[in-house]
């Protein structure tokens, strides 16, 4: 039976509305309390939404960090205290074996962790570092990731598991991009970014691919503004940082920056 909420959320979104309502029911009916895996923006933002519907339940997110952008939540009954309970956080500290190394990218640390057959469920957020990364992880992976874990992109590294409160964050750097397009239509924007045709990108994001601030966005005319992140995947992640006057042809100046 489709729940009120189906009608407002893009049907890959529907599978994780149903396993949220169950864990929002268990707290409320049952008194369970439930700790999710990490959960990406938007289903933080779907679960936070359905959670403000149900007086009997209160949640927690926890990340890492105030700024982190992949949390797990906490789920329980109203009367509990979630201050003081264990998400089960570790932080796994990478340094390279070599201090010669060649400056490995977000993309080199996830790729080797996930490699390693983790599912992507399993990681927080990832924060490359001059001399490593720290990486937020389930704690109950972290002992496999410390053993296992021996290489980065054909880099030797070395690991330790350290507790989350000795994570060292890190801003996300953006190659910026200035760009004159016909209109700051999702399309136009994405395949000069990318430099992939105007053709050719039409077909990944029409087939769900793309994502605008963790949505799934299937519309090529969707406009962009100012604070927009948009993913396709297999290319990447993007900001728009602004979107400025015309140009003396007509055209628009948009500034973006491409996460590296």
């Amino acid at each position: 039976m489709s729940k009120p909420i189906h009608e407002h959320v893009h049907p890959d979104e529907r599978e994780f509305v149903d396993r949220a309502s169950e864990w929002l029911e268990g707290a409320a009916r049952y008194h369970e309390m439930k700790l999710t895996d990490f959960l990406d923006p938007r289903q933080l933002q779907l679960l936070t939404m359905l959670a403000n519907s149900e007086p009997d339940v209160t949640i927690r997110l926890d990340g890492g960090g105030s700024g982190a952008e992949r949390c797990r939540a906490l789920i329980a009954p109203d009367y509990r205290d979630l201050d003081d309970e264990d998400t089960k956080l570790a932080v796994l500290s990478i340094t390279p074996a070599d201090s010669k190394f060649t400056e490995l990218s977000h993309g080199d640390y996830m790729g080797s962790v996930l490699g390693l057959g983790m599912k992507r469920s399993k990681i927080g957020d990832i924060h490359p570092r001059e001399d490593g990364c720290h990486i937020v992880v389930a704690a109950e992976i972290a002992d496999f990731l410390h053993v296992e874990l021996r290489q980065v992109h054909r880099v030797s590294v070395f690991t330790e598991i350290i507790p989350i409160d000795q994570l060292q964050s890190s801003e996300s750097e953006l190659a910026e991009m200035e760009l004159t397009v016909a209109s700051p239509r999702l399309d136009g924007i994405a395949s000069d970014v990318y430099r992939i045709s105007r053709a050719k990108i039409l077909a990944p994001i029409k087939a769900g691919r793309c994502r605008v601030n963790w949505k799934v966005e299937e519309d090529p005319s969707k406009t962009l503004r100012a604070g927009d992140t948009v993913s396709l995947q297999g290319f990447g992640r993007f900001r728009v940082l602004e979107v400025g006057d015309l140009t003396k042809k007509g055209r628009y100046r948009v500034r973006v920056g491409k996460f590296v």
